[in-house]
């Protein structure tokens, strides 16, 4: 079942959920998403173009030379050999330097000594199968629509830009064989209910009964059955947006009659059949067993031998449809057609399969009468199908459905306790969770004593029994939530955590950089506890504290570090690199029986030398870009540092208002780093002193998406440049406007020089930037290079008023 995100999102509210997202949902709640395609995916410079001229080659007698306005002052001249190219028509174009399917690059060249300059395509140029390509354009280029505008991108105006989920549905979930059943599958997923917008049925008052006897000799063989008649149709091709919808389905559009009961089998998953009346024979309908040995031309132009195991629609004579499978020639929709026939019905799954089986026609129809169909929606679907083609064809649709048989569609009430539910998932599920699991689904639910009645619409045929009650419950409330058990037996040898790795991590790689472990109290005075704080938070403290300094836990870990630095430095130590791994605890409310909330986070601290005098040098102090460098390290070796940014910051009263930066990763804050204010340092008795603290569990949460990459066998190429700009233009400013607009071959970003000084005006510095490209799939030219250098020097003059030196 292929699924279209742009059309499940008229039914439900999804613009805040990805293609991938809801895959991944889906597939853990119990159909499995095989992938996920955009069919504009890896096509570039595709767009619509309008063919103004077309005339003959002179040394050719099929190509065409064509002017086409692509959006541009000037006509672009295209060679073209479609037969059915001609002035007048919207098509598409490839320009030169496209990629179109097969990852061919389209070139501006000639042929036969005329230029041509792109590209007009088929659909099978730009990916689509032959099976699903209109017939008349099979042979040709696609028209788009007239209202298509000369130089846009192609693909909105055939939906490639969509998300095409393909759904593995199990013969059990035939209900998710069609888009209303998969609406309400993802609306329970997302607690939302569809909502359905049908084309609403206006029947002109002449009875359809006049026209039609409709006969079923055996209810079992069709326990329901009926037709409408709809006169006056007008058969042409049907608009873009419903060859688009079925041609993304794995449909080839024919008309507006079939594609309008195709369209209604993805979207109600009811098959339907359309009749051209006048050549039916009869004003009669008889739905019966074939006769042994009996003839019948199906639409394939295949002549089938018949037995009295296959059911046919017959016109009181003669068959003309093998019932569920497959029409016949004889009464096929043709150009010629103004009366339809619309065939509604419900077929033994029985009898369907043997007869798909015997002639090996499977086709979309067979799959589901097979597996099952909504019984609620029969006549539904058939009025739907018969007001769109009065709509799309022009017809008028008579009053009133001839029934040969019809079945009633019954809900089915199952009971179940919650102790059984709860018994076979291993749970502790309360009734509110389990009801509202059940009105998610859209069942009807009543409890009384922890015993549920259930009553299941007939729309999921699916559930019958108690068991098929529990695993709904399970799929919705998730798989992945129920509890799990170590399995008895021997015992097996421990792994750590992802805390635990994440933890021992970062202790070897800022020992590795120099600095050192310390362990700090966790109980400190309620002053320090409140000091350098993330987020407003109450002190928990102590009822028998035993000293006034440990009466509060921490709220903090750089308080303790500090400790720690003053500790040293009263006691003459000059190079000074801390760092400690630990919880604090944060308290929203005052409450005093309330818990508080563990965070695990991490903080460094330097101060006095980073480099001693010796006889190869002077001494040098730490400064921020020591602590920041350690950071970036750290950052690099946990595969997060094009994850971080840093923001500077004033809102920490603890920490310089001019040294200080909060941390985000991705669009989460989660720490901060900069200089601790004179004023606290001056507390502390200690030196100018560096620190920073980061939220370790923000880290281990956030998700990372690892992409591999070979090496490229090309050459990359690098080119540097100079600026000059006011001293409160940050690097990381600079260095985001230049992997804006550089270009995706740009693959790093390195600063090589900053001065201030002589020669430079007065609040401005000098910065110099080393810019690296690589194509990983061919050598990059100068012209291309320079293009990019070129928008990148446009974009730092114009947005930071940068002066190129």
């Amino acid at each position: 079942m292929l699924v279209s995100y742009k059309w499940l999102n008229e039914y439900l509210d999804l613009s805040s959920v990805s293609p991938k997202e809801l895959g991944d949902m889906m597939s853990i709640t119990g159909i499995e998403v095989e992938g996920i395609e955009t069919p504009a995916e890896n096509l570039k410079k595709i767009i619509v173009g309008e063919v103004i001229e077309c005339v003959d080659h002179p040394d050719s007698d099929h190509l065409h030379i064509c002017q086409v306005n692509i959006g541009e002052e000037e006509l672009s001249q295209i060679v073209c050999g479609a037969p059915n190219v001609k002035a007048g028509i919207k098509v598409i174009v490839a320009l030169p330097g496209a990629r179109i399917v097969g990852n061919t690059k389209i070139k501006k060249g000639k042929i036969r000594g005329e230029v041509s300059n792109g590209m007009i395509c088929s659909l099978a140029e730009i990916g689509y199968s032959d099976s699903v390509i209109p017939k008349e354009y099979s042979e040709g280029i696609q028209y788009l629509p007239a209202d298509a505008v000369p130089g846009e991108e192609v693909f909105s105006y055939l939906d490639m830009d969509d998300a095409i989920i393909e759904l593995s549905i199990t013969p059990n979930r035939a209900d998710a064989l069609s888009m209303r059943g998969v609406a309400y599958e993802v609306g329970a997923i997302y607690r939302q209910e569809p909502k359905f917008h049908d084309e609403a049925l206006v029947e002109v008052p002449r009875l359809a009964k006049d026209k039609i006897q409709v006969t079923v000799e055996d209810n079992q063989d069709a326990p329901a059955y009926q037709i409408r008649i709809i006169e006056n149709v007008k058969i042409a091709p049907s608009p873009q947006w419903l060859q688009n919808r079925l041609m993304n389905a794995g449909i080839r559009p024919i008309n507006n009659v079939v594609d309008v009961t195709n369209y209604v089998l993805i979207l109600f998953g009811q098959p339907l059949h359309a009749f051209d009346y006048d050549r039916l024979g009869s004003q009669e309908i008889v739905v019966r067993r074939a006769k042994a040995a009996e003839e019948f031309v199906t639409l394939d132009g295949e002549k089938r031998q018949l037995t009295p195991e296959n059911t046919v629609i017959t016109n009181g004579q003669v068959p003309v449809a093998l019932a569920g499978v497959m029409g016949g020639l004889d009464s096929e929709v043709t150009e010629e057609t103004t009366t339809i026939a619309l065939e509604a019905a419900l077929f033994d799954a029985l009898s369907v399969r043997r007869t798909s089986k015997q002639f090996n026609l499977r086709s979309e129809s067979s799959a589901r009468f097979e597996k099952g169909i909504n019984q609620a929606t029969i006549a539904q679907a058939c009025d739907v199908a018969a007001a769109m083609i009065a709509s799309l064809a022009g017809g008028e649709v008579l009053t009133g459905a001839v029934v040969g048989s019809e079945v009633t569609a019954q809900a089915v009430t199952v009971t179940i306790t919650l102790e059984r539910i709860n018994g076979y998932l291993g749970t502790t599920l309360t009734e509110e969770i389990v009801s509202e699991i059940f009105e998610a689904l859209g069942f009807t639910a009543t409890v009384s004593e922890g015993t549920y009645s259930v009553t299941v619409p007939p729309r999921r045929w699916d559930i019958q029994i108690e068991a098929d009650l529990i695993e709904e419950v399970a799929r919705i409330y998730g798989y992945n939530n129920l509890p799990s058990t170590l399995p008895s037996g021997e015992t097996i040898a421990g792994s750590l955590t992802k805390n635990q790795r994440m933890t021992r991590k970062i202790r070897s790689v800022l020992e590795g950089i120099g600095l050192s472990e310390a362990i700090s109290y966790a109980l400190t005075t309620e002053q320090k506890a409140s000091e350098f704080l993330f987020t407003p938070s109450h002190p928990t403290r102590l009822d028998w504290p035993m000293t006034e300094e440990r009466s509060v836990l921490r709220m903090n870990l750089i308080s303790g570090l500090l400790d720690d630095v003053a500790y040293n430095v009263a006691r003459k130590n000059q190079q000074l690199a801390f760092y400690e791994i630990g919880n604090v605890f944060h308290q929203a409310s005052e409450v005093k029986n309330e818990l508080p909330v563990e965070e695990n986070h991490l903080a460094l601290a330097l101060s006095g030398e980073w480099v001693q005098k010796d006889w190869q040098g002077k001494a040098e102090k730490v400064n921020y870009f020591h602590l920041k460098g350690a950071l970036d390290h750290l950052f690099e070796s946990l595969s997060l540092v094009d994850h971080i940014t840093y923001q500077a910051s004033t809102d920490i009263k603890e920490m310089h208002p001019g040294r200080t930066a909060t941390i985000y990763l991705g669009e989460q804050y989660i720490g901060f780093i900069g200089q601790v204010h004179p004023t606290t340092a001056k507390a502390y008795d200690i030196p100018e002193t560096y620190v920073a603290e980061i939220n370790v569990e923000a880290i281990i949460a956030y998700e990372k998406t690892f992409v591999y990459q070979p090496v490229s066998k090309f050459p990359s190429v690098s080119r540097d440049i100079a600026l000059l700009v006011e001293e409160t233009v940050t690097n990381q400013a600079i260095v985001q406007v230049i992997q804006a607009v550089a270009g995706k071959y740009l693959t790093d970003v390195t600063i090589f020089d900053v001065y201030q000084g002589e020669n430079i005006e007065k609040g401005h510095k000098s910065l110099a930037y080393s810019l690296t490209f690589a194509n990983p799939e061919a050598t990059l030219t100068d012209e291309e290079i320079n293009l990019a250098m070129d928008k990148v020097t446009k974009r730092l003059t114009d947005e930071l008023s940068a002066v190129i030196r």
